[in-house]
């Protein structure tokens, strides 16, 4: 079975006032997306996990713990991680934890929740 992982910010934890970010995005549109992540990812046949953390170290914390629980043929990074500048250090600190935790993992980036199954697509065999 192809293990796929979906690691982004929590939605209740994002600054909405940050001009980075796309005008219109709010927390219920960010789940949405996620929740149709999730569907997608199961219609390709595969096993998902989705983690969302909170941008702190106890959100790295939560993911180091997530990365030990499976092997991952891809880990998908949300948009939300690396998309603002402010918040580089986290997106930093994320990588570092793959590269860690999931060394043989592919990593992809989505534009919008809703097609991190074609982002991962684009790196597992055979899809």
């Amino acid at each position: 079975m192809t293990n796929v992982l979906f690691v982004g910010q929590k939605p209740d934890t994002v600054d909405f006032s940050d001009p980075a970010l796309p005008p219109g995005f709010d927390a219920a549109k960010i789940q949405a997306g996620i929740d149709l992540a999730g569907v997608r990812i199961a219609e390709k046949g595969w096993h998902g996990d989705i983690c969302m953390i909170s941008p702190d170290d106890a959100g790295i914390e939560m993911l180091t713990s997530q990365l030990a629980t499976t092997t991952y043929d891809c880990v998908i990074i949300g948009g939300g991680l690396r998309m603002p500048p402010k918040s580089l250090l986290l997106f930093e600190a994320v990588v570092n934890a793959l590269h860690t935790g999931a060394p043989g993992a592919a990593i992809a980036f989505n534009t919008r929740p809703e097609d991190t199954a074609d982002a991962a697509s684009r790196w597992i065999k055979g899809n």
